[in-house]
């Protein structure tokens, strides 16, 4: 086979294996037997285009965020994954409102680096990183997958995405967002927030989501056996100047409904 012959079906293997939507790492592809130099050839003969430094996209692909969080998770194995509000919004439970930019919050192990390419402007969104060990005790428990065309991501299920969005609150998320979100999850399994209850490490996150879940009456609540789940001691201030919690000793805004009717 002669050295065109070879490339030619190097490319078109390439291709022909490639998740449309999708960016290439370099790093991955040179693991893959392309070589730095097949990579600048096949970019000069218009195969494929840089997407940023350090990766690659085929030519006239359009890659949006889910594409690169692919590339992140399958090509890099990298401890990333999509959480929060917007995995609830990918399943459905959270209706993002196009006004301005859309935040896609993003959830990975601490000390973890993001490539270079990967960056909220080239993507068309605002990328929020959490980096945080909020379920040390079960870090594989609460996920759940998209799937694009061409390829999946590994999301977190609603019950883990629940409390990773309550982790942001009142900061990056506001109290109020959240409580209207959370009114949607009628339907968490009981036997997922028991077992992510137990292994969640912040107290804040689970005395908000329980206040909240009982707030609006969820049926699973009455599932729950709250006796081998840490609840901590003493108050904890989520907002200065609320309302006090009894039940979950957090001061929590004063309900607009409730000044009405009182």
């Amino acid at each position: 086979m002669s050295m065109f012959n070879e490339t030619k079906s190097k490319i078109n293997r390439l291709v022909s294996e490639w998740p449309r939507g999708t960016p290439a790492a370099a790093s991955y592809l040179k693991t893959k037997g392309f070589s730095h130099d097949l990579l600048t050839q096949y970019k000069k003969s218009g195969w494929t285009q840089s997407f940023g430094r350090g990766a690659y996209i085929l030519s006239g692909d359009r890659v949006e965020w889910p594409g690169a969080v692919y590339a992140l998770q399958s090509q890099l194995g990298l401890n990333v994954h999509p959480g929060g509000k917007t995995a609830l919004e990918l399943k459905g439970f959270a209706h993002y409102l196009p006004s301005g930019n859309r935040t896609i919050f993003l959830y990975a192990t601490q000390g973890l680096v993001l490539p270079t390419w990967f960056k909220g402007e080239r993507l068309g969104v605002e990328v929020s990183l959490t980096r945080t060990n909020l379920f040390p005790a079960a870090p594989e428990l609460g996920f759940s997958e998209v799937e694009e065309k061409e390829f999946r991501i590994r999301i977190s299920a609603p019950e883990r995405a629940a409390m990773e969005m309550l982790h942001l609150v009142p900061g990056t998320v506001g109290f109020d967002e959240a409580l209207l979100i959370m009114e949607n999850l009628a339907t968490l399994r009981s036997e997922t927030v028991q077992r992510l209850l137990q292994a969640c490490r912040s107290i804040k996150v689970k005395r908000l989501f329980l206040a909240m879940a009982e707030r609006h009456g969820h049926p699973w609540v009455s599932e729950l056996d709250l006796s081998p789940v840490d609840l901590g001691r003493g108050k904890r201030m989520i907002v200065p100047g609320g309302r006090y919690d009894k039940k979950y000793r957090i001061t929590v805004p004063i309900d607009r409904y409730e000044e009405a009717a009182g």
